[in-house]
């Protein structure tokens, strides 16, 4: 019996007030895509706040869950909503891809990290 890769859902905004429902946007449309991708959603959490700040709540949540082995994937908006800065979201991406966890994205589709420590989707060459 073929059981399904199961996904966490990962969202982060900057403001620090989601007056306009942002983040519940944001998390529609990955669960769609998560869907869509044949994915079963088993978590999701999300931050408020910059992406230099890699101690956030939600982003811890997303890595616990993989290091425990409940996820296969981990699907984000974009790459820039795990962080702002390259050298540590490629650490945290590294972290993900030796748990065995790929990410995806529905505007970068997979993104990975290569053995030069480039981020690699469409949208970054």
């Amino acid at each position: 019996m073929h059981t399904k890769q199961k996904a966490w859902l990962y969202c982060r905004i900057d403001a620090p007030e989601d007056t306009h429902g942002a983040l519940k946007q944001q998390k529609e449309k990955l669960d769609g895509y998560a869907r869509q991708m044949g994915f079963e959603v088993v978590g999701a959490s999300e931050d408020l706040g910059s992406g230099l700040d890699y101690n956030r709540a939600g982003l811890k949540d997303a890595m616990a869950a993989a290091k425990e082995g409940e996820v296969d994937a981990l699907i984000v908006h974009s790459v820039s909503r795990i962080g702002r800065n390259t050298a540590k979201t490629v650490d945290f991406l590294r972290q993900l891809n030796g748990c065995g966890v790929k990410v995806y994205s529905p505007l970068e589709g997979e993104i990975s990290v290569g053995r030069q420590a480039k981020l690699s989707s469409p949208l970054l060459g």
